[in-house]
């Protein structure tokens, strides 16, 4: 059974009658662990009860096959139905599961985790063409997505949060699931006790303010704007910040740049939603003005000073710092350039 990425949380939560297996999969892990789980749960709630949960990987499943069709059909000591969940599963496991989904053994709903699988990929092929399994995606959560999340996870802990900080929140989200969870449940935390998370909640428990910076040398290095970058590099030593990772962060900015540039036929404000993670709402003006500034040549060009620029700086007795503010420049003066 194909499941809609539209309809795969709804799926996850309410399996349809007769389901014995289903194929978790995409390029979000964080999204794979939590489907795969609320799948579980609507089978067994305590997923760490060993009686009713049985935990298997590829490599085990590769070395004994028969142990699939064996804890599929084993019975609860306590009664019950079972799960069995399988992670890390590959196209190796596709002929595996053909056999098993052809004759199913007793009542357990196999829980399978993939990977990132194309379509056509032998394993995900086997859970779509099977009347009986389900295939479910799990990609990179929408702008909407991540702002539900954010208000499920809030209202959970009894707390609203204001407009501003939602959008704020938003902005620095969505790339992994799992990363998701994790920055919601800090921000809750630092807010326990209040009835509304403000903008400076957000910011004080998911802000980076090393990253801000980067990304402030950054956006001046794109506009061509030398005295700011001059000022937001000295912040960045002057915090001891690394210049390897000021480096890396401006590679991936212009990658970013690029990545739109090259959307076709697409508004660019429409190619800016796409990027994972979006670009946050405070830069999206400097963004779109670094747009006009640069062209695919100039990009790569760009791209290949810097990538020179992080090898010098790991392999020369030259400061590391001076190597980097040098680069940055020289690419603000290559955005100052018609």
């Amino acid at each position: 059974m194909i499941v809609k990425a539209s309809e795969a949380e709804r799926t996850a939560k309410n399996p349809p009658r007769g389901l014995i297996a289903a194929l978790v999969f995409g390029p979000d892990s964080g999204l794979i662990r939590e489907r795969a789980e609320t799948l579980s749960k609507t089978v067994v709630e305590d997923l760490a009860d060993p009686f009713r949960v049985a935990d298997l990987d590829e490599q085990t499943l590769v070395g004994d096959p028969a142990r699939l069709f064996d804890e599929a059909a084993a019975i609860s000591m306590l009664g019950g139905r079972r799960v069995v969940r399988v992670r890390g599963a590959g196209n190796g496991l596709a002929k595996l599961f053909e056999s098993f989904l052809a004759e199913p053994v007793g009542d357990a709903l196999v829980v399978v985790e993939g990977s990132d699988l194309a379509k056509g990929a032998p394993l995900r092929k086997v859970f779509e063409a099977a009347g009986n399994a389900a295939a479910i995606p799990c990609y990179a959560d929408s702008v909407r997505d991540v702002a539900e999340v954010v208000r499920e996870a809030m209202k959970a802990e009894g707390l609203a949060i204001a407009p501003e900080a939602l959008e704020d929140a938003v902005s620095r989200l969505g790339s992994d699931r799992g990363v998701t969870r994790r920055e919601l449940e800090k921000l809750a935390l630092y807010a326990r006790g209040q009835k509304q998370v403000t903008l400076e909640d957000v910011r004080a428990a998911m802000g980076d303010e090393a990253q801000a910076r980067i990304e402030e040398a950054c956006d001046a290095a794109g506009t061509g704007d030398l005295s700011r970058l001059d000022l937001a590099l000295e912040r960045l030593w002057v915090a001891d910040v690394s210049a390897v990772a000021v480096v890396r962060q401006a590679m991936s900015h212009f990658q970013r740049l690029l990545l739109v540039g090259a959307a076709r036929g697409e508004s660019m404000e429409d190619a800016m939603k796409k990027l994972r993670p979006p670009v946050h709402f405070s830069r999206a003006a400097s963004f779109k003005q670094q747009m006009q500034k640069w062209n695919e040549a100039k990009l790569f060009e760009a791209l290949d000073l810097l990538l020179e620029t992080e090898a010098l700086c790991k392999t020369t007795s030259v400061p590391a710092e001076a190597v980097c503010g040098r680069a940055l420049f020289n690419v603000a003066a290559m955005g100052r350039m018609r």
